[in-house]
């Protein structure tokens, strides 16, 4: 009966096919390790984050007025609301958590280089949906933090010549933060902005799997292939690596539910004091901040306090916190080295992926921290060491010795 059924679902939908084609006889390389895990982890994020979000959807309302009241009722009074509220805003910090090593793991084996430029330029683009996305959903809870800093960031455009102002109001939806603000951010956090996601998602994966997965090594097994026509250095997605993703999944859940049950709002990282506390346009915080994962970009914003050229010191931040992550969309022509995985690559390359995590992780603890003098000339050197690995990675990528690469791969 089952075999009649996906016959007759096979005849009018190609399910056999794509089940085939993506999962159960697509062959990735045999040597994959832990890092491999971040690209299904990521997945999974994604569909707690639009699963809870719908649910919250249906009690939240997108008003100046009730907003921070809808929250607090979802918390208190709906069943099981308190949990799928920490659910969804602790799965935004392990999304972004998932995301960073899934990108960090590019960088160490190349997987940016070719064939997969394209594939890498899907995943730099969901990295920046995903920004705007947590940054509208970091609005929608109407605390007070949400509210400055959606203040800050917002003002951020105006800096903008010619048509900053006019941006600015456009983006607001009024000349202050309100109502109208609200509206669009949820109208755009829920309904939008999600769909840009699982879209770029689903080319992300289409992009992958027509090129193929790299591997630690960073060889193209499709150019070694047995009799019957399979790579010889890989085996089928399923059942190999989907019992090896389970094995990651669980390991994620339990470390998952761990922040949830005892420590949501995780020492002020993931869920901030002032948030609260309702928004109050006429209260301050004391020290306004983003989210933790936003706050290296926040860092090199700060940073820059001088003028170049005449351009002003808050237009020369914006275009460097901007540039931060526009920059990364060139990455597959900026490194010419001639081979792509780490582990046949120099000293100078690791060195320079050493320096660059170095100064993502001090940036991103400074972005936390209130201004001073001090931390504003580490964050200065931070951002140049940020910026250099990029810039200078066509010289550096060149001069490095390599050694040789393996016809196949390794363990």
């Amino acid at each position: 009966m089952a075999s009649k059924f996906m016959n007759w679902v096979d005849a009018r939908f190609p399910a056999t096919q794509l089940w085939n084609e993506h999962i159960g006889q697509y062959y990735a390389p045999k040597n994959f390790n832990v890092w491999y895990y971040f690209g299904s982890l990521a997945m999974l994020v994604l569909a707690n984050q639009l699963l809870t979000g719908i649910w919250l959807a249906m009690f939240y309302k997108p008003s100046a007025a009730e907003a921070f009241g809808s929250v607090a009722y979802i918390m208190r009074d709906v069943e099981w609301g308190w949990l799928i509220r920490y659910m969804h805003s602790t799965g935004a910090s392990f999304f972004f958590i998932v995301v960073y090593l899934h990108m960090f793991r590019a960088l160490l084996y190349g997987s940016y280089r070719k064939p997969r430029e394209l594939l890498w330029i899907f995943g730099c683009l969901i990295f920046l949906a995903l920004m705007a996305e947590a940054f509208m959903g970091y609005v929608l809870p109407w605390g007070n933090m949400s509210y400055w800093g959606a203040q800050v960031i917002i003002s951020l455009f105006s800096a903008i010549p010619v048509i900053g102002e006019q941006l600015t109001t456009w983006i607001r939806g009024d000349f202050v933060i309100g109502d109208a603000t609200l509206n669009r951010f949820f109208a755009l956090h829920v309904v939008a902005l999600p769909f840009v996601l699982v879209g770029l998602v689903i080319a992300h994966i289409m992009a992958l799997h027509h090129v193929g997965s790299n591997n630690p090594d960073g060889i193209e097994i499709k150019a070694n292939k047995n009799a019957d026509g399979h790579p010889a250095d890989g085996i089928p997605f399923h059942p190999y690596y989907t019992v090896k993703d389970l094995f990651g999944v669980g390991v994620f859940l339990i470390l998952f539910c761990g922040v949830i049950f005892f420590a949501p709002e995780f020492g002020g990282f993931f869920l901030e004091p002032p948030n609260f506390t309702e928004a109050n346009p006429s209260v301050t915080p004391e020290h306004i901040a983003p989210v933790w994962y936003f706050t290296p970009f926040y860092a090199m914003l700060r940073a820059i306090n001088f003028e170049v050229l005449g351009v002003p010191a808050k237009l020369l931040g914006v275009i460097t916190m901007f540039g931060a992550v526009l920059i990364m969309f060139v990455l597959p022509w900026l490194d010419r080295s001639k081979v792509k995985s780490i582990r046949y690559k120099g000293w100078i390359f690791k060195a320079m992926l050493a320096a660059f995590v170095v100064a993502f992780v001090i940036l991103g603890y400074i972005g936390t921290q209130a201004p001073s003098p001090l931390l504003t000339t580490i964050a200065q050197v931070c951002t140049a060491v940020y910026f250099a690995f990029f810039l200078l990675m066509p010289f550096y990528s060149v001069i490095d010795r390599t050694k040789p690469v393996p016809e196949r791969v390794t363990g």
